[in-house]
């Protein structure tokens, strides 16, 4: 997507933005002239994706003097200070907060029958618990803005959501969740001009599934069942999160569930 400037002067803050669906996020909405504080694990297996991330984060500036300033803080979702500190980084940093991408997630597949009590409550505080902490304190802030007044929410959730899955009997009802939390947020929070909405991926390739995707039988059952014939990337998640941060481009969407999935999900109908 070309720079078109369609986020000038917004400022933006994404979960686990150094990684993945998030970080590919975080690269376009600076294209498109978004100011962005994502938030990360401080743990030292990410610091080389963090490090690459700033590089590529001051490559587009530099290419770029319209596109927009980048900064990140470190942080676990699962502590409710977490989404207050990224918020309140954002606003010293830049005045104002316009964009929340609730984005952060695990996802380890796993037997029903022997799956443990812990990776259950940890995917269920990291997926659902964390999104609503910075939701909530992403639309405290935006609350309390009147030039201009509201703000976009965006909940990444999953195809997921809609349909069962075998070995991920405690991620679905998280992603199913964060559905819910959109859904209702943009009820609670339409009155402030907020607004509320989902992203389903379908299949994507990331570090959460990229062992499966080496093995050539999974990879090609996983795309016989996408109509359109492959798997999707990070980066098919940027275009849909700019429209719905976008105010002149969805201004008067709300409450809505946007599938990225290749098709995936009328073809499991």
């Amino acid at each position: 997507m070309p720079v078109a400037n369609l986020l000038r002067g917004k400022t933006a803050i994404i979960t686990g933005g150094s990684t993945g669906i998030g970080r590919a996020i975080a690269l376009e909405y600076l294209r498109q002239g978004c100011n962005v504080v994502i938030n990360h694990l401080d743990l030292p297996r990410d610091k080389p994706h963090l490090d690459s991330l700033v590089a590529e984060a001051d490559a587009i500036k530099s290419a770029d003097s319209a596109a927009g300033a980048f900064d990140h803080v470190a942080g676990d979702v699962t502590n409710p200070a977490t989404g207050e500190a990224l918020v309140r980084h954002a606003v010293e940093r830049f005045g104002r907060l316009d964009v929340c991408v609730s984005n952060a997630g695990i996802c380890q597949f796993a037997e029903f029958l022997s799956l443990s009590a812990d990776l259950f409550s940890r995917t269920v505080r990291t997926n659902l618990d964390g999104a609503f902490y910075v939701v909530q304190a992403a639309a405290r802030q935006m609350a309390l803005q009147q030039k201009p007044p509201g703000g976009s929410i965006i909940g990444v959730s999953s195809i997921s959501a809609l349909v069962g899955g075998g070995l991920q009997t405690h991620y679905t009802p998280t992603k199913a969740g964060v559905l819910s939390l959109m859904q209702s947020t943009a009820v609670a929070l339409g009155k402030h001009g907020i607004r509320c909405n989902a992203l389903l991926p379908g299949t994507i390739k990331t570090q959460l599934n990229e062992a499966d995707l080496a093995e050539d039988e999974k990879r090609r059952y996983m795309e016989g069942r996408i109509p359109l014939g492959r798997t999707g990337v990070p980066h098919d998640l940027a275009g849909p999160a700019v429209f719905l941060a976008c105010d002149e481009l969805s201004g008067y969407v709300t409450g809505a569930q946007l599938l990225v999935d290749g098709g995936l999900f009328v073809n499991l109908q």
